[in-house]
């Protein structure tokens, strides 16, 4: 498969499983407002999935959402199907990615620093 159509085909599965998280499971240990697809990578014979999830909150929340998202996974791969019209979805595999969590928290510390030079700017003037 052409690496072109293995990049559409991932970004149009990480636009199916958003939609199909966001509006068909109906799990309450996932919270939507704090659960987002932030990449999907896709084998090149379209057998795997890859899909990078961030949730926001504390390592139990991530932890119980992980649980949730793993005993949805044969639903979800089931409607992935039929939405993308394919005969054999791809194999998924839900990975934790922490990345959004991480530029929050970069940007926190950013924001102190920067308050705390303000406040001693006012303090030395």
């Amino acid at each position: 498969m052409s690496k072109r159509r293995q990049e559409r085909m991932s970004i149009e599965i990480k636009k199916i499983l958003a939609q199909i998280l966001k509006d068909q499971v109906k799990d309450p240990r996932i919270d939507f407002t704090t659960v987002s697809v932030t990449r999907v990578e896709v084998a090149s014979d379209l057998s795997h999935a890859k899909v990078n999830v961030s949730v926001l909150g504390d390592s139990t929340k991530q932890e119980d959402t992980m649980k949730a998202l793993q005993k949805a996974k044969g639903f979800v791969r089931k409607e992935l199907a039929q939405q993308l019209q394919v005969r054999h979805a791809p194999e998924i595999e839900f990975r934790l990615d922490k990345s959004i969590e991480h530029g929050l928290r970069i940007n926190a510390l950013l924001n102190d620093i920067k308050a705390e030079e303000q406040n001693k700017e006012l303090h030395e003037s």
